[in-house]
């Protein structure tokens, strides 16, 4: 690993010896549990501790003997894409008894287990808090009855509790994203896009029940990931008389020639009387009033299984280590704290803040103050919401905005895609066409980027014209990486003759280039000094000013299911390693995270270098490894890595090395990471990260028209790159971003995720070190104002 600078604060020797770790899985299971494990049970490993799978949750706690075991390094081996738990997990009554708490203390000092990792909800967390609290109480009444030592007492006088919410749900506050979320979309997404074939053939409206008894985050993304016509959620009951409204808005929608409707409905929707709304009811309430074909479809135990996705496992695994390091820091004084995700960020916040926070939520809602209840799950939950209300309902003519400001016209916005194509981008156009609409623009589609723009490739879109989209890979308006320098005049001449006012730019690296050459060229061309804003999609996640690019997490989920198939290959012929090359440009980012979600061994990026030496060292590692019971190797390297190191070159220099010990095989994943349907992440972050692209352009028309009917903006801040840094969504002016972005290699200068890198050698048996300047910070459950929603997270 690369030197770090002398003011990081690094764990090069974290030390947990003498530390004795539980971990456990308790309530509802949820896909990447089982990764969240396995960095546990590794991070403990490394940093010396004894750590302790207990089976079925806290009944296998209560019950000891053979439910508590000591693990080694390779039992946590080929669970990291097994979804459900692998230690088992079981709803104990007796462990809400004093009586069961004082057994289960008992067996865990039997074993010197003083520091627990808790994986579950928030009633197995609130359970934890509890034990916490009484534990001093507890060690004293076994000592007093002569089960244990007085001096036991003394040795293990504190308990420290860190949990790790895991919860299809995503119901607990405090966090943007639970364990199991994500994956649970993708199961959802999986079933809608599956249905919308069939629905079309027929002409149908289908019913889609989705998990979320108490919250409605599942049903919301996945409407806002299909485009339904119809959500029902717990947290936003339909207003009085809905049963009309959504009646008529099905029927418009038919009469537009749309071939199926989507309506989804969360097992816990309520009216605004606090009654049921089912699935059942639905239905027959379309075929009664319409006469509709309709289906019901009720997903129910399937969100909870398949393979965790790429975000859950990367998600589990950062908040394993994070658990550790939090467990290790831990004082008397410290308070139970659980790990969370805010933006890009792990954070540790105290537990009982989230857990209050959580039944503030049920609390309002049963009190039917809904817009509280709203505001109390999160900017992430409130975003949501904003962004389907904006998309879903076309307002009549009548109730658009109209330009109070020009009496002959509303502004004209252009979109269009610049690039590579990248999954997400159908949703982005989606969104900005819909959203424009909504403001009073204009719409106008642009086909095959700059070049198509030259040509006068341009044509009015409506908010029919992008029905369906979501769900579509690559990019439906065309996309070309040709930059505008070279047509500048011409595309000035379109733009003044389709009295283009606005442009919204999709695409990547070579979208940043053209907006800083049209932004260049307004010195020479009045038509370029307008608003211009790009939203960052491309699946190499290489443009500076952004964490995450639309797309980037559709290839991540192709590359680790491609990892999937090649470690189960693998492990029938044992002793094989797989050395698989991934796209990005000089960007390492899909390589290095895509071997983080996957469990690879090594993963090469040009960001970091390498030599021959670290290469021989990876071959010892991998000679190691095959005398363990876990006999394959997996290595990422980015395309680009190395010019003289290429992929041939590593997979000759492994095959020789491992001569009698392993044999290699090398697969070139190419442009099917390019293709197939967006993953939900990319489909959410698409859909909101351009209609708040379009809301910006709205507020910066205004602020730039002048008397004479024209817009003229040429201010270095009306032309920016809309992207996620950290914790929030930035508009960052183009020619800013310059120092920040290495022009030869088009990747930033520098990248979020080379701090997680560490993380994968950790994780893979490595020695290293790992800085965690940004870790051991408890933090406070931040209470936000509906106005900070518009400002806020993803």
């Amino acid at each position: 690993m690369a030197d770090q600078p002398a003011d990081k604060k690094l764990f090069e020797n974290l030390s947990g010896a003498g530390k004795a770790i539980g971990v456990l899985t308790s309530g509802g299971d949820a896909q990447g549990m089982n990764a969240a494990v396995r960095a546990v049970v590794r991070m403990g490993i490394y940093v010396e501790a004894k750590v302790y799978f207990i089976y079925e949750g806290y009944q296998g706690m209560v019950d000891g003997g053979d439910n508590i075991v000591e693990v080694s390094w390779e039992s946590v081996s080929s669970i990291l894409q097994v979804g459900g738990t692998v230690i088992g997990s079981a709803r104990c009554k007796e462990f809400r008894t004093r009586e069961g708490r004082l057994k289960a203390a008992f067996n865990l000092i039997q074993r010197g287990i003083t520091n627990l990792c808790v994986i579950g909800g928030d009633g197995s967390l609130t359970g934890a808090n509890l034990f916490r609290e009484e534990w001093s109480g507890l060690l004293e009444e076994l000592a007093q009855s002569g089960k244990i030592e007085e001096e036991a007492v003394k040795k293990y006088v504190y308990l420290n509790i860190v949990g790790m919410v895991g919860s299809i749900d995503n119901d607990f506050c405090g966090t943007d994203m639970t364990i199991g979320t994500d994956s649970a979309l993708h199961r959802i997404i999986e079933v809608v896009d599956a249905i919308m074939t069939t629905a079309q053939s027929h002409q149908r409206t289908f019913v889609l029940e989705v998990m979320g008894r108490h919250c409605g985050y599942l049903a919301l993304v996945s409407a806002l990931a299909c485009g339904a016509d119809w959500v029902f959620i717990p947290e936003y009951p339909p207003e009085e008389g809905w049963e009309e409204q959504m009646c008529v808005k099905l029927s418009e929608n038919r009469a537009r020639k749309k071939r199926l409707n989507i309506i989804i409905v969360a097992e816990g929707a309520i009216d605004s009387h606090n009654k049921p709304i089912t699935s059942e009811k639905v239905k027959d309430l379309v075929v009664q009033q319409l006469g509709f074909d309709t289906r019901v479809t009720i997903l129910g135990h399937v969100q909870r299984g398949g393979t965790p996705s790429a975000f859950d496992r990367i998600l589990a695994s950062r908040m394993g280590v994070e658990a550790v390091l939090a467990l290790l820091e831990a004082t008397p004084d410290t308070p139970a704290c659980v790990v969370s995700l805010s933006g890009n960020q792990a954070v540790r916040l105290p537990l009982m803040e989230c857990v209050q926070m959580t039944q503030e939520v049920q609390k309002a809602m049963d009190e039917r103050k809904f817009c509280e209840a709203v505001r109390l799950r999160g900017r992430s939950f409130e975003n949501n919401l904003n962004t389907y209300k904006l998309l879903s309902h076309r307002r009549p003519d009548a109730e658009l905005p109209k330009d109070d400001l020009s009496c002959s016209t509303n502004f004209n916005v252009a979109v269009l895609n610049v690039g590579a194509p990248a999954a997400g981008m159908n949703a982005a156009v989606r969104s900005a066409v819909r959203v424009g609409i909504t403001e009073g623009h204009n719409m106008f589609a642009v086909i095959d980027g700059f070049e198509g723009f030259a040509r006068g490739q341009i044509k009015e879109i409506s908010w029919g014209d992008v029905g369906g989209w979501t769900g579509q890979g690559g990019s439906l308006l065309g996309t070309k990486r040709t930059l505008p320098a070279k047509y500048l005049e011409k595309i000035a001449d379109q733009m003044r003759a389709n009295n283009i006012n606005a442009l919204m730019v999709i695409g990547g690296f070579e979208a940043y280039l053209g907006l800083l050459e049209l932004s260049a060229a307004r010195e020479k061309y009045d038509e370029f000094c307008v608003p211009m804003v790009m939203v960052p999609a491309t699946v190499s996640n290489n443009v500076p000013g952004s964490d995450f690019s639309i797309g980037a997490d559709t290839a991540l989920n192709t590359i680790t299911d491609t990892c999937d198939r090649i470690k189960q290959s693998a492990s029938g012929t044992k002793r094989r390693v797989f050395i698989i090359e991934t796209m990005g440009g000089y960007c390492g980012y899909l390589a290095n995270m895509g071997g983080l979600a996957a469990g690879a061994d090594a993963a090469y990026v040009f960001e970091e270098q390498f030599d021959i030496r670290e290469l021989q060292a990876n071959v010892e590692h991998l000679t190691e490894k095959m005398k363990t019971s876990i006999q394959r190797g997996l290595v990422l390297r980015n395309e680009n890595s190395n010019e003289n190191y290429t992929t041939d070159f590593i997979y000759q220099l492994y095959s020789e090395e491992g001569k009698g010990v392993f044999d290699c095989r090398k697969n070139v994943l190419g442009h099917m990471q390019q293709g197939g349907a967006p993953s939900p992440f990319d489909r959410n972050f698409g859909t909101k990260i351009s209609a708040k692209a379009v809301q910006w352009i709205s507020k910066k028309l205004k602020e730039t028209y002048r008397k004479e009917g024209k817009v003229f903006a040429n201010t270095q801040d009306s032309v920016c790159l809309l992207g996620m840094r950290r914790r929030n969504l930035l508009f960052q002016p183009v020619v800013d971003l310059k120092d920040q972005a290495d022009f030869v290699h088009r990747i930033p200068k520098e990248q979020w995720w080379l701090k997680l890198r560490p993380l994968m050698k950790i994780l893979a048996k490595y020695k290293t070190s790992y800085d965690v300047s940004d870790s051991g910070q408890l933090e406070h459950v931040a209470r936000h104002s509906p106005k900070e929603a518009e400002t806020g997270a993803i």
